[in-house]
């Protein structure tokens, strides 16, 4: 698996080499855009109109725009130099209890692997992070962006979320309060009950991109594409004929799945 990053784990004195890996790999499919008359895939240039020709890739520099088409060049040289060896490593800041980060600021999530001459410190500080139930939040520079990091210990080793620093995260909505009637309390209650269970996410997978893969070799094999068929939904007059109804449905629902599983000889848990 390719490192997304290279570099240490700061733990006061103690020097940690790690890599980061990637943790997430996605599945979903990509269109090209076609002309629609003739079939071909569009192209896009890159073109520069004072000079009147499409540019190359070893002809374009990264600019920032500091005033209306007034730009200062950034090279690669320049953003190396202020770099320091500091920002390559990821410099723990606090221990925390895992709970108190809102997953709202989670972005991307790796795998720390230490290199050999780092693993017994790293597993020292992963069973301590274990020991204690804390995380770290901890800084470094990816790319070229400072990152602020999340790193969790698990039994299996180490995992590192990016998180997005508080003013990047848009202020929610102005809260609003209806009054509930307690019937109406406890029939979501009995709701959430019914509906409740252990999470595996095993139990889960993309729906739409079969289906959506489903489609694709219909339509190269030349067949008929069928529209899905759904249940239709009545929609309830109320809340509280809404709850009902739903309670029967997730009551009937369970009762098959016993039957089904009875017959097969499998358990519910």
């Amino acid at each position: 698996m390719p490192s997304a990053h290279k570099g240490a784990i700061s733990f006061g004195l103690v020097h940690i080499p790690i890599q980061l890996q990637v943790a997430v790999r996605e599945h979903d499919l990509s269109f090209n855009q076609l002309c629609k008359k003739t079939g071909e895939r569009i192209r896009y240039k890159k073109f520069c109109p004072s000079c009147n020709k499409e540019i190359k890739q070893d002809e374009i520099v990264k600019g920032y725009e500091y005033e209306k088409d007034k730009y200062v060049i950034i090279s690669g040289e320049d953003l190396e130099k202020i770099q320091t060896e500091k920002d390559k490593t990821i410099q723990i800041l606090k221990f925390v209890k895992e709970a108190e980060v809102d997953p709202i600021y989670f972005e991307k999530n790796y795998y720390a692997q230490p290199d050999k001459q780092g693993q017994k410190a790293f597993d020292l500080l992963r069973e301590a992070m274990l020991a204690t139930k804390k995380a770290a939040v901890a800084r470094t520079v990816l790319g070229t962006k400072e990152a602020l990091l999340l790193i969790r210990a698990v039994e299996d080793g180490m995992r590192v979320t990016s998180l997005y620093f508080e003013d990047e995260i848009v202020t929610a909505p102005a809260k609003t309060a209806s009054k509930l009637a307690k019937s109406e309390v406890t029939m979501a209650k009995q709701l959430i009950d019914q509906l409740s269970g252990p999470f595996d996410i095993a139990d889960y997978h993309d729906e739409y991109q079969e289906r959506l893969r489903n489609l694709i070799e219909r339509k190269i094999h030349g067949q008929e594409i069928v529209k899905v068929k759904e249940k239709q939904s009545v929609q309830a007059v109320d809340l509280m004929e809404a709850l009902s109804q739903s309670l029967k449905q997730t009551t009937a629902g369970t009762a098959k799945v016993r039957t089904t599983r009875k017959r097969t000889g499998k358990s519910l848990s």
